[in-house]
């Protein structure tokens, strides 16, 4: 097997092949536009693990922060074909190492099937979730 690298350089991101993964292969974008994944995109900080031999992505995540007290971990993407080899484990530590410095107050993430890994980064459920609220896109609808 290949070795394989971490970068939070956003220019090495593979941004055709993020798109074609979360639109094609993911149960949360598959409805998100490219024009919205590269606003998204570009607000974010971007992560990804690479071939060491080849330079060829193999797996995403972003961060959305003010840079200073909040964090959102999202479109966390290993490549189907390469899942169980450890690289969303390399994923998140290099995503976790390069937030500690800003000092943020929290970081929080959503997951339908990924807890146990999450949980391996101090990442842990509400202790209130009453205290959570969302607005999703169209919930103001005739207001």
């Amino acid at each position: 097997m290949s070795n394989f690298v971490f970068s939070s350089d956003p220019a090495r991101i593979d941004r055709d092949r993020v798109y074609a993964w979360l639109r094609d292969e993911s149960y949360w974008a598959q409805d998100r536009s490219r024009e919205a994944q590269e606003t998204a995109m570009d607000a974010s900080r971007n992560y990804g693990i690479y071939e060491e031999e080849t330079d060829r992505q193999v797996a995403y995540a972003r961060v959305l922060t003010d840079g200073a007290t909040f964090g959102w971990v999202c479109d966390v993407f290993v490549d189907s074909t390469l899942r169980g080899a450890g690289l969303g484990k390399m994923l998140m530590a290099g995503v976790i190492r390069d937030l500690e410095p800003l000092g943020l107050r929290r970081v929080i993430l959503t997951t339908v099937t990924a807890q146990g890994l999450y949980e391996q980064f101090g990442f842990t459920h509400f202790a209130d979730p009453t205290r959570v609220m969302v607005r999703c896109a169209g919930d103001m609808a005739g207001l």
